[in-house]
């Protein structure tokens, strides 16, 4: 058998280029791409074998210039420094609409001395605008091979794989960047104390300043005469505005555009979706349709999930033996896992909408749209990222922060991302919904996807409402501004998108069902047995739900819960939920399988037919909208807690967080459940 060899190569590039839809394509991964910056905010890999040679490909943070601004560029510029030894070379993505914005890093790269293959994707989109580029010209001038892509139709992605397996890397013989005259004393000296290869290093080490404090200083070598004229930024602004002059140059050689080409179909939409009063009305109506679908279009196949579960929870009843395991799996497993599995479509539906604007390129015109609201509440334009990614989960969301350059701000949005409604949020929000809006319909829209909408916004509104506080207690270290390129409109990948959803969604179901099903033994085994009832019994087993453990521990927190309008059962479930938010559903689920007292059928109908010992409905108009207000600001996640803390690494700003979310959360569900009883 033959040896496999096994090369690692680097994906690099500027933000929004199809860095990561190539990464996809040569690794068959099912890492999300997105069209804003900030996406990729550490370095992913993957691994891939074309003809006998293993590679590894790490696609790195997509960043504009070598010198980092933010957390993830400082990922991105340090890997690429310090690691020249272990990779083979760069494959540069470079995007065919914007060449002059990208051939800036790719000639700083070029300029280290990096090995590299030059890849210019979606050449097609240029075309369509009547722009021609003339690859060979630009091969030439540019000295090194380019490989023309669209790699979301998986075109030119062989080629690339022809090309590494070659070592088709180039290395320029010839710095496109010259240091000033000025400078060039200084620059032998300090290439010489440090023995860099090329003057482009000692230039680095001089303009990087102390953003990258790994790489060697010549702050030794400087006097003070020098220093005067040695300002890092200075040099910096020097360094790009010749290179840009040189890039002209280049780009004129190249390019030809067609004379009054005609107005693209971008164009024309983003005279409405970007409009400062129609752009929000039509983000709205979006919004809204979204939340219709999530109850319309799911409402079938929730429904043959549920009959598929009570089937499953009566057939094991049925056919095991009787005893404890009879009513652990028949009363507690299958109703616990299927009380969180029935909400799937639901989260699938929402996702799919959700990755079909990001494909269509709308969702970087929302954070366009968004980003002049954010600015009074001490956010940077930036910040909308991880509070649009905190809708699906609040995890990615506080890592992609790194992209805020900001100390203040970037902390600010950790703080209050959380509050945006993530999934877990959305089976806790659904059933109560369902228990407490009715059917009924409004211009064709139902009243419970107009309120979930409002549950959508609450969120949102609440997040800017406590950053404006919380800026007045974090010291300002600069202002940071949004720079964003708006990408073309492109049409969705439906097929590809589903495909990821389905991952996704299977991800939440495996994720969940492992703590469900672990929190459905326990809260089964706390309400099989309860204290002994005769002096000969060790503990009593087998007895009424309301003689159990679980429900003393239930009435033992009552008093704190009751002015809130939750009886032991609600109590048990917000304990448990304190894991993750969706074990709420769960853990009501395992709890109403079990209550021999509550009559036959669906959990959401035992659910609404309950009444306290005076008479009065558990799940009550009041009470419902007191459980969704405590879920819509409560922490509720331990996976959000730890996260926060390795991102800010302070256990007082985590600390505030959750003391500041979950007293809000039961203050206002106490004055919500006080008002409305």
């Amino acid at each position: 058998m033959q040896q496999q060899n096994k090369k690692q190569i680097l994906l690099v590039g500027n933000p929004n280029v199809g860095k990561s839809t190539v990464f996809n394509a040569l690794c068959n991964k099912k890492q999300k791409t997105g069209n804003y910056a900030g996406v990729t905010v550490s370095s992913h890999s993957g691994n891939y074998t074309y003809k006998n040679e293993e590679v590894e490909v790490v696609d790195l943070p997509g960043s504009y210039s070598i010198y980092p601004s933010s957390e993830d560029e400082a990922i991105f510029s340090k890997f690429l420094l310090e690691g020249q030894k272990d990779f083979a070379g760069v494959v540069y993505i470079l995007e065919a609409l914007s060449l002059k914005r990208g051939l800036l890093l790719f000639q700083q790269i070029q300029d280290l001395g990096v090995p590299m293959i030059l890849v210019v994707n979606q050449v097609d989109q240029a075309e369509r605008r009547g722009i021609n580029i003339d690859i060979d010209k630009l091969s030439e001038a540019l000295n090194i091979k380019i490989i023309q892509t669209n790699a979301k139709e998986q075109l030119g992605i062989e080629a690339i794989k022809e090309a590494i397996l070659g070592n088709d890397f180039a290395k320029t013989g010839k710095p496109s960047f010259e240091v000033p005259a000025e400078h060039k004393d200084f620059l032998n000296k300090v290439s010489a104390h440090n023995q860099f290869e090329n003057d482009y290093k000692a230039w680095m080490s001089l303009s990087v300043g102390a953003d990258l404090n790994k790489l060697d200083s010549a702050a030794d070598l400087i006097t003070d005469s020098e220093a005067k004229s040695l300002v890092p930024k200075r040099l910096q602004v020097q360094e790009v505005v010749r290179r840009y002059q040189n890039i002209d140059k280049v780009l004129s050689n190249v390019i030809s555009k067609k004379p009054q080409f005609k107005e693209l179909l971008t164009e024309k939409l983003d005279k409405v979706l970007v409009h400062p009063f129609w752009g929000y009305v039509v983000f709205l109506f979006i919004l809204l349709i979204i939340f219709q679908s999530v109850f319309f279009i799911a409402e079938y196949p929730m429904n043959w999930i549920d009959e598929l579960f009570a089937w499953l929870s009566a057939f094991s009843g049925e056919h095991l033996p009787e005893g404890p395991i009879n009513s652990l799996v028949s009363q507690g497993i299958i109703p616990g896992l299927g009380g969180i599995i029935i909400f799937a479509p639901q989260i699938g539906i929402l996702l799919y909408f959700l990755y079909l604007l990001e494909d269509s390129g709308y969702m970087a015109r929302v954070i366009f749209l968004m980003d002049r609201f954010l600015r009074p509440f001490g956010l940077n334009g930036k910040s909308i990222v991880p509070l649009v990614s905190g809708t699906a989960c609040a995890i990615p969301a506080v890592i992609s922060t790194r992209n805020i350059e900001n100390f203040r701000e970037r902390l600010l949005t950790i703080l209050v991302t959380p509050f945006m409604t993530c999934s877990a949020r959305l089976p806790v929000y659904s059933i109560i919904i369902g228990l407490i809006i009715s059917d009924k319909t409004i211009f064709g829209i139902q009243y419970k996807a107009l309120v979930l909408l409002g549950m959508y916004l609450l969120g949102f509104i609440v997040a800017l409402l406590s950053a404006a506080i919380l800026k007045g207690f974090i010291k300002n270290k600069g202002k940071t501004y949004l720079v964003m390129d708006l990408p073309t409109y492109k049409k969705p990948l439906f097929g590809y998108d589903l495909k990821m959803v389905l991952g996704k969604v299977w991800e939440f179901i495996t994720g969940a069902g492992k703590i469900i099903f672990i929190v459905s033994i326990i809260i089964w085994f706390l309400s099989y047995f309860g204290p002994k009832q005769t002096a000969d019994q060790f503990v009593a087993k087998d007895v009424e739900l309301d003689h159990s453990y679980l429900a003393k521990m239930g009435k033992a927190i009552e008093p704190a819960i009751a002015p809130l309008g939750y009886d032991w059962k609600m109590g048990v479930g917000i304990l448990t939920s304190f894991v993750a938010r969706e074990v709420f559903v769960g853990t009501m689920s395992t709890l109403y399988s079990l209550d021999d007292d509550a009559p036959e059928g669906k959990v959401i109908d035992k659910m609404r037919m309950d009444v306290k010992p005076n008479g009065e409905k558990v799940f009550s108009f009041a009470t419902g909208i007191s459980v969704l207000l405590f879920y819509a600001f409560a922490m509720q996640c331990v996976s959000t807690i730890a996260v926060v803390y390795r991102e800010t690494k302070s256990w007082k700003w985590t600390g505030l967080q959750v003391v500041m979310m979950t007293g809000l959360a039961y203050f206002v569900s106490l004055i919500a459940y006080q008002i409305l009883k």
